[in-house]
């Protein structure tokens, strides 16, 4: 592994300068940025129903299934394409009672394994994070989905930092190795 990676360092670096790129473009343009992410959305579901609706062509007892959620499919697609500001609301929706019940079940675990790990608050606190994040997402969906954006963007400008350091080191290692290892 460290061969191929080293021998491969510029890889790495491309992709941290692709990463670092998209955190830049998705912090400078948010709005598009999410409006963007609503229509790539909406084509995988206009895709997904065709293929579903494909399928359902075919022989057996399960085709109604497949025709029905083909075309629940290719609807969601036209009405993310149509009406891309509705999709995002609604898929943050999606976000949010995801992290409002994961954040619950999480401060629940910690009040139920106090008395068997010690440390059990860095749970409980992740939970309320959590929890705190969903309840502020559905309060405000616009707000929560520029900001969960921004949060994103930020984790692909410091991921693609660490990417391009590594290469870089990669690149150092390489012209270390053994001329038979390159």
């Amino acid at each position: 592994m460290l061969e191929l990676l080293s021998r491969r360092w510029h890889l790495v670096v491309l992709r941290g300068v692709v990463a670092v790129g998209f955190g830049i473009v998705a912090i400078a343009w948010p709005e598009i940025t999410v409006l963007a992410l609503a229509v790539l959305w909406g084509a995988y579901m206009l895709l997904d129903g065709i293929t579903s609706i494909v399928l359902g062509m075919g022989r057996g007892s399960d085709r109604t299934y497949l025709i029905a959620l083909g075309v629940l499919g290719i609807a969601a697609g036209v009405i993310s394409f149509v009406w891309p500001r509705i999709t995002v609301v609604v898929l943050l929706v999606v976000i949010a009672v995801w992290a409002i019940v994961a954040g619950a079940v999480q401060v629940a675990a910690a009040i139920r394994l106090r008395k068997v790990i010690s440390s059990e608050w860095f749970l409980a606190v992740c939970g309320v994070v959590t929890l705190v994040l969903g309840l502020l997402l559905i309060v405000q969906p616009a707000e929560g989905a520029i900001a969960l954006l921004i949060a994103i963007a930020t984790f692909a400008i410091a991921w693609g930092v660490v990417l391009v350091v590594l290469g870089l080191r990669l690149r150092q290692l390489r012209d270390r190795l053994p001329e038979t290892a390159t």
